[in-house]
């Protein structure tokens, strides 16, 4: 009796002290996890302040040779002759805005019907079998997208407008249009499907139909989502690179007919970073100028939608 008591003791000492190894090991993670996540939070803040900086360093180099006059208001974008060279922001800007807006003429439609269809009619079974097909046209790589607009797209569209060039604005506007179709699409379905479907019941109970309820209840409920998922999609069509870099051209011409060659922000940076400019010329540094256009541009985007986003969200 008194070894069963022993043993006992022992095994209830033993239980004690895993317990106790077990609390202090899970003390340790507790107080080892804040100060991984702060660590990491920190790298990507740090990050971003260094890739800023670089940014206002080097277009600070680059507005001490060129005015800052010259460089907003010139429609002439002619960097690589050193001594006449001209170097306005203008035809880039309005390259890039060009394709921006056909694209989201294509992809606003298309999206939000498919948006409204995912959430508003599919069933269950359906939807979990379209979205993800849709959203293998956002894992597609954009030089494949390119190629696309440049070999197919744009042959197609000769057939149409025959004074269509080889390189042009129509044709990478509607391909990214077509890639951004699943940004679209899956973050209006988001809004949407947030929607509690009591409304959705009280508005078939008052005799509303379907598409009644779908345009006249859920979609006005679902704006503040929506609507960011356009200045998402703008973003994104701002600073695509690939597509307009293929199939865009690189005329920097302050233009905003749709047949003719153009060059948006992206595609010039490609162009420079491909070794046409020497380290430390004027061209060189003024790839930073563009890049600090293009990020203002995002960074607008991005603001505006987030605006957006808290000035229309519905409280249920």
């Amino acid at each position: 009796m008194a070894m069963t008591d022993g043993n006992r003791s022992y095994s209830v000492r033993e239980m004690i002290k895993e317990n106790k190894k077990k609390q202090s090991g899970q003390q340790f993670v507790e107080w080892l996890m804040p100060k991984l996540l702060l660590l990491t939070a920190t790298i990507s803040i740090l990050t971003t302040i260094g890739i800023l900086f670089t940014l206002l360093f080097e277009a600070f180099i680059f507005f001490e040779r060129v005015s800052i006059v010259e460089f907003l208001t010139s429609k002439e974008w002619l960097p690589w002759d050193e001594k006449t060279g001209s170097f306005g922001i203008a035809p880039l800007v309005t390259g890039t805005l060009l394709t921006t807006a056909i694209a989201m003429i294509v992809a606003i439609p298309i999206g939000l019907a498919s948006a409204i269809y995912l959430s508003e009619y599919a069933s269950e079974k359906t939807r979990k079998v379209l979205k993800p097909i849709l959203e293998v046209l956002a894992g597609i790589p954009t030089i494949v997208y390119g190629f696309f607009a440049l070999t197919f797209v744009t042959p197609l569209l000769q057939k149409i407008i025959p004074d269509l060039g080889i390189f042009n604005a129509l044709s990478p506007g509607i391909v990214m249009g077509i890639m951004i179709i699943p940004m679209v699409a899956s973050l209006s379905e988001d809004a949407m499907s947030s929607v509690p479907n009591s409304i959705r019941e009280g508005a078939l109970a008052l005799g509303s139909t379907k598409l009644e309820v779908a345009l006249k209840v859920v979609l006005p409920a679902a704006t503040s989502g929506i609507a960011a998922s356009f200045m998402l999609a703008i973003s994104r069509a701002v600073g695509e690179t690939m597509i307009v870099a293929v199939a865009g051209g690189s005329s920097p011409v302050f233009t905003f007919d749709v047949t003719k060659s153009i060059q948006t922000l992206t595609a010039y940076i490609v162009q420079v970073t491909t070794g046409d400019a020497g380290y430390g010329t004027t061209v060189y540094y003024s790839i930073y100028a563009v890049g600090m256009t293009l990020f203002v541009f995002t960074l607008a985007m991005n603001l505006l939608a987030q605006y957006i986003s808290r000035r229309f969200r519905e409280e249920y």
